[in-house]
């Protein structure tokens, strides 16, 4: 047992000053600062070459042809899915961001809750194709960045004659099979929100292969107005702006790297935390690659001797910020509370309970990822005084 304490019993706290769960990276600041004052200076702040140049490089990046940059990542899902004319059933999981369900019924679909495999964390492939009947489309989320069974999905989907979405949000970057995640299905829609390996600030990015479904999200995300007022159909205004292309840009720079950082910083974490009893990961398929946009720790009470809502109380303590990513997953939540729930997901329901996401950023160092761990690795060591302290402390 480690002879120092946790700190909800009274040892040091390993953050005193605490450690937030995720700060964007932006490389070289003063060259992104003359940048956006350049784009400032010119008057253009929308539609403009700074979008077109981040379309691009995503583009060439991806191995793909039509790559277009909206507002948000749900606004980039959202216009995918009229483009589709998607209103009907839409088989996805619900161990997701409840932005993934969202988009498909602000489009008028209903969603079609789907497990995810326990291991991966990903969509079930065999347990989708048990919801197909019906369904208009399917979709996928790369969870924390790891890529789905693509090819598994991609086959059910071509056999179903329906399209295949995935929501790559935390995936810019990843690769499935060698191949750069953003080419797979009918559609990818990433994030460049802050709290992702490439940030915008606030943007997103639809990927396709399908040259009309380009031209539609590209005129959807400017109201569907093709230039002359006389809309086409009722789009959005998802327009990405000048000043949050050039963001993107400078944030694509050393991605790669980052991203090899992260993998590296998550097997420094698992290395420090070995032969703890209940922990578990993620599993990323072989040949995959994630970008560990999170690193999501899978707590089985009963061997780690705490729940997660106890763990989080405990690194609380230490400084240690965390999330529970995802719960409620969304078949639970109150937004969908009037879909009919006519099939269990234990699967799902387990992992919601169980899912606890630590803090992890591109600048974290070595040293302050396996001190988190050494943090978790304490509070397991002292599982029965944590559990009796924190009992004590909510009946005070």
């Amino acid at each position: 047992m480690s002879p120092v304490s946790p700190a909800l019993l009274g040892g040091p706290a390993a953050f005193p000053a605490g450690l937030p769960l995720v700060r964007p990276t932006i490389p070289d600041v003063p060259a992104l600062t003359r940048r956006l004052q350049a784009v400032l200076e010119s008057g253009l702040l929308t539609n403009g070459p700074a979008v077109r140049e981040l379309e691009e490089r995503v583009a060439s990046r991806c191995h793909i042809d039509n790559v277009v940059a909206v507002a948000n990542c749900t606004a980039g899902l959202m216009l995918v899915y009229q483009a589709l004319g998607v209103d009907g059933r839409v088989v996805m999981p619900s161990f997701t961001f409840s932005a993934s369900a969202h988009a498909v019924a602000w489009s008028g679909g209903t969603p079609a809750w789907a497990e995810v495999d326990g291991q991966t964390l990903t969509l079930d492939p065999g347990d989708a194709a048990t919801l197909s009947d019906g369904a208009q489309a399917i979709s996928a989320t790369h969870v924390y960045g790891a890529p789905c069974d693509v090819g598994a999905l991609q086959r059910l989907a071509e056999g179903l004659g329906v399209p295949l979405v995935f929501d790559a949000a935390h995936a810019l970057g990843s690769s499935s099979g060698g191949r750069p995640v953003g080419g797979f299905g009918t559609a990818e829609v990433f994030s460049l929100s802050p709290t992702k390996v490439a940030v915008a600030g606030e943007g997103g990015l639809v990927t396709t292969r399908d040259e009309g479904l380009a031209q539609a999200v590209r005129l959807g995300r400017d109201y569907g107005n093709p230039g002359s007022y006389d809309c086409e159909f009722a789009g959005l205004n998802a327009r990405m702006s000048e000043l949050h292309a050039t963001i993107a840009l400078a944030s694509l720079d050393g991605l790669d790297e980052r991203i090899a950082w992260r993998n590296q910083l998550v097997a420094g974490f698992k290395q420090t935390a070995s032969g703890v009893p209940g922990l578990r990961y993620q599993q990323i398929r072989e040949g995959d690659l994630s970008t560990y946009k999170d690193l999501t720790l899978i707590v089985e009470p009963g061997a780690f001797g705490l729940t997660t809502d106890q763990l989080a109380a405990a690194l609380l303590a230490e400084g240690i910020d965390s999330r529970h990513y995802y719960r409620p997953p969304i078949h639970r939540q109150k937004a969908y509370a009037h879909l009919a729930q006519d099939r269990p997901l234990p699967v799902t329901d387990r992992l919601a309970a169980r899912v606890l996401t630590v803090p992890l950023w591109s600048h974290l160092t070595e040293r302050e990822v396996r001190t988190v761990a050494d943090a978790v690795v304490r509070i397991q060591q002292n599982a029965r005084r944590v559990a009796d302290a924190l009992v004590a402390a909510d009946g005070s």
